[in-house]
């Protein structure tokens, strides 16, 4: 009696993994298979149908070509780059500042990057617009990497987690020692921070390479292009080249697949801890 109630529940269980893992494989497998095919062959067969010939390079070949995707990827790395040097500086730097010193405006400030957090970051899009335009950063590649610095403060919330748990006897013994501040994070606080670091890295190179809306809105000029931003040179007003859109999206999924499976041990261990401390 057990056994035959427990199989609808099994028979549930598995149905719906097997819709999951449906959901999650049915868009790659829909990009891989017309990344291959030929316009002519697009546009004639079903575009859930098999290729022809997998060995059909030629719309990579033109996607490197027409999109200029090595420009794409060299201003993205160029983005990314800067912006995680100065995002892992000033996380570092503030957490540093918020998690061992006390003053009157502790809460406020803490409370403020909170704040910042809730608040959809849609609702302030005209405004920061227009301080963009005024900075002079509009149709320049600052303007992304001041943008990603100071509109997502993951990295504070995240080196909090970990700097909390550092013991302040370290502190206490390098100032002993005749350590200033500076050099106490710089030579004791700083190294420590490694593993959040490294969690950081992985997380916020992700989230900006993926990044459309940015490089989009704030980039237009076509030298600055990214490699999302590349997406759109293959469509027209009615009409689009979807088999050169897909070898272009397998083109730039690579990457952040090839980062993900290396170091995905890294992200779940750096959550995890965050999470416990």
């Amino acid at each position: 009696m057990k056994k035959t109630l427990l199989q609808p529940v099994s028979l549930f269980k598995y149905l719906t993994l097997l819709i999951g893992v449906f959901v999650v494989l049915f868009p790659p497998y829909i990009v891989i298979i017309n990344a291959f095919k030929s316009t002519d062959e697009f546009n004639t067969s079903n575009s859930m149908a098999l290729p022809k010939n997998f060995f059909n390079f030629d719309n990579f070949r033109i996607v490197f070509e027409r999109g200029d995707l090595v420009s794409g990827f060299g201003n993205v790395l160029l983005i990314i780059v800067v912006s995680l040097t100065l995002n892992i500086l000033l996380g570092t730097m503030v957490a540093y500042v918020l998690g061992r010193f006390d003053f009157k405006l502790k809460p406020f400030v803490f409370g403020a990057y909170l704040m910042a957090t809730v608040i959809p970051s849609i609702t302030t899009q005209v405004a920061t617009f227009g301080i963009i335009k005024s900075l002079g950063l509009y149709n320049t590649i600052g303007a992304p990497i001041v943008l990603y610095i100071g509109a997502d403060v993951i990295q504070i919330i995240l080196y909090l987690q970990f700097i909390r748990n550092i013991p302040y006897d370290l502190d206490e013994a390098a100032m002993v020692e005749g350590a200033s501040l500076f050099k106490i994070y710089r030579s004791v606080i700083f190294p420590l921070l490694t593993p959040a670091t490294a969690t950081l890295i992985i997380l916020k190179t992700i989230s900006i390479y993926n990044d459309m809306y940015i490089p989009y809105l704030y980039m237009p000029k076509q030298s600055l292009g990214v490699v999302t931003t590349v997406l759109m040179r293959f469509q027209g007003v009615n009409s689009a080249d979807w088999n050169l859109i897909c070898a272009a999206i397998l083109l730039i999924l690579l990457p952040t697949i090839v980062l993900y499976l290396f170091l995905q041990r890294y992200i779940f261990e750096g959550v995890a801890s965050g999470a416990v401390k």
